[in-house]
């Protein structure tokens, strides 16, 4: 395995990864683009991670991974979409991690007909359904599918108030759409309504009109370790009720900032980052449990993360797909991408660690309640608390 990095003139890191040897127009090109530095670097890592634990061939065809780094800018990461279609002639691009980065790939992708498995979480990304979007399919749950889970369990524990604070970009919006919509249902009363920036080094002011509502919870809709910054602030001025976070902060780096201030948060999340502990019942406990095993060998107990489990069970949908591909065309055409597309779409119960996957022409997500479960931060560690 080799790895080599280059800088772009604004200074996002290329990393160029070969497994093995290849054979000139035999191999599949798998383009990644991740964010592993900037502000989302905490998620572009372990989704890193998990990728080099991809296997070196699929369906009999040799594998060739390239993945650019776009530094968490939406900027960098349609230069290097460009850069992987046109340069790099690949059959399929994994990635971002970002939302506002997926959103500005779409039509990148869309234009030269590459498909695009995203490990970014806003349903804006694959709904409403164009031609843009046809192309775009994504890992990670739907903000509703999170919502559902996370709403019942307020209601479920007497919670009639809560305020909302989110990033000011396609994520916090996402959620506070979906939120807003399901706490109404529920009859849970929003009393604030807050944004901060991924970069924002305070929210004061966010916390102290959050505050002063007197909520009986907070949502913070974050992800990566800028969603920590509300909690530390919400903690320093003293607040005791219950926080909850979204499924975005499911990682090391999270905990490691947070520190004491995030114990005893809850978060939806999905399967693969309790899945020792689900229940023996649970559809998913076999395979999520495989591959935290796996992923934990590698890089140590308790590690797994959601962006990790999302980025396994990308390699997952393409292991499953690409023999479809292949019976129609060769990898290096435009014909194999296409045919790609359409075996992605027509993914039928796939399990994969974060799910049940059944795609069609108007869902490129596919999962259903089986795909998320409430966690709790305890012990400075994610443990299973709800669900499933």
């Amino acid at each position: 395995m080799s790895l080599i990095f280059s800088y772009s003139l604004r200074g996002a890191v290329v990393a160029a990864l070969s497994f093995g040897s290849v054979i000139a127009q035999a191999q599949i090109k798998v383009g990644i683009n991740l964010s592993t530095t900037g502000p989302a670097a905490a998620i572009g890592a372990s989704s890193k991670n998990a990728i080099m634990l991809w296997p070196k061939e699929i369906g009999g065809k040799k594998l060739e991974y390239i993945l650019l780094d776009d530094g968490s800018d939406p900027g960098n990461a349609v230069k290097n979409a460009r850069k992987l279609i046109a340069e790099e002639k690949v059959d399929v691009i994994v990635g971002p991690n970002t939302t506002p980065s997926a959103l500005a790939m779409l039509e990148t992708v869309a234009e030269n007909e590459t498909p695009m498995i995203t490990l970014a979480a806003s349903a804006s990304i694959v709904e409403p359904m164009d031609a843009k979007r046809a192309w775009a399919f994504k890992m990670p749950q739907n903000d509703t599918h999170m919502t559902t889970i996370l709403t019942q369990h307020m209601a479920d524990h007497g919670v009639k108030t809560v305020a909302f604070i989110g990033f000011a970009d396609a994520y916090g919006e996402g959620w506070w759409r979906e939120f807003s919509k399901l706490a109404e249902l529920r009859h849970i009363k929003i009393v604030a309504n807050e944004r901060f920036a991924r970069t924002d080094t305070s929210v004061t002011g966010q916390v102290l009109k959050m505050m002063s509502a007197k909520p009986d919870a907070v949502l913070i809709a974050g992800s990566g370790t800028p969603a920590v910054l509300p909690q530390k602030t919400l903690m320093e001025r003293g607040y005791k009720a219950q926080i909850y976070q979204t499924h975005g902060i499911a990682s090391q780096e999270f905990l490691k900032l947070g520190g004491k201030d995030v114990e005893g948060t809850l978060f939806p999340t999905g399967p693969a980052v309790v899945a020792l502990q689900l229940p023996e019942k649970h559809a998913v406990k076999k395979i999520s449990t495989e591959f935290v095993r796996k992923y934990e060998a590698a890089y140590g107990a308790g590690t797994t993360t959601q962006f990790a489990g999302d980025a396994w069970g990308a390699y997952m949908l393409l292991a499953s797909a690409i023999p479809v591909a292949l019976k129609t065309a060769q990898p290096g055409s435009k014909a194999f991408r296409q045919a790609l597309r359409t075996a992605i779409e027509n993914t039928k119960d796939l399990i994969v660690p974060q799910g049940v996957i059944n795609m069609n022409a108007t869902d490129h997500v596919g999962l259903d309640q089986r795909s998320r479960v409430m966690g709790k931060i305890q012990g400075g560690k994610f443990v299973y608390a709800y669900g499933g």
